[in-house]
């Protein structure tokens, strides 16, 4: 789990702007999506391997994936949300 404290500090490496924690039905709708080979990280590369969390960009465009409690802040490792927002 991400603590609150990292949680307050930690941005969009992109824009600069705050990160939310996703809830689990969107780490679910995620998780679905690269399960049936359907998710593609920025960097055009197929995601294989699920995800534990999310933190989501405040515009609710990009998700930067959790792994093992760990944030993966790189932006091209930012998964695309367009499509399982409502």
């Amino acid at each position: 789990m991400i603590s609150p404290e990292l949680l307050e500090i930690l941005v969009c490496p992109e824009n600069q702007t705050p990160v939310s924690l996703a809830d689990a039905a969107l780490v679910r709708k995620v998780n679905s999506a690269i399960a049936a080979g359907k998710m593609a990280n920025r960097a055009g590369e197929i995601v294989s391997e699920p995800v534990d969390g999310g933190l989501v960009r405040e515009d609710r465009a990009w998700l930067y994936p959790v792994r093992e409690d760990i944030p993966v802040m790189l932006v091209d490792e930012a998964l695309p949300l367009e499509g399982l927002l409502p």
